[in-house]
């Protein structure tokens, strides 16, 4: 199925925003999302400057994938947003894209 069939299917709102996450072969994003708005609520990723010295310190990517989702789970669980919709973005869930979902889940999300 392509990316913008499932896309169709998984639409975000303000009260259960759509979680997306993007890999690359070196950094990993997440991001919550308000597809009514179509505003980005909040994101994470390994480059930013609050995470570094925490991922730095992780020894592979799919650690560092983990801590990543954490801390945006625990800054979504600040602003009192508990459920998402998992948007994957077509990457298969194991690796770093279920190291980052496990991550969110233990911050504080439900999806």
């Amino acid at each position: 199925m392509k990316k913008i069939h499932r896309k169709k299917r998984m639409v975000g709102s303000a009260d259960r925003p759509r979680l997306v996450v993007y890999r690359s072969l070196k950094h990993i994003y997440g991001q919550l999302i308000d597809d009514g708005s179509q505003r980005v609520l909040m994101s994470a990723s390994n480059i930013t400057k609050d995470l570094k010295t925490q991922v730095g310190k992780a020894k592979n990517k799919t650690e560092a994938s983990f801590i990543i989702g954490k801390s945006l789970g625990e800054a979504a669980s600040k602003k009192k947003i508990k459920n998402v919709i998992f948007d994957r973005n077509g990457y298969l869930y194991h690796g770093r894209v279920k190291a980052f979902a496990d991550g969110a889940r233990e911050g504080g999300l439900n999806f």
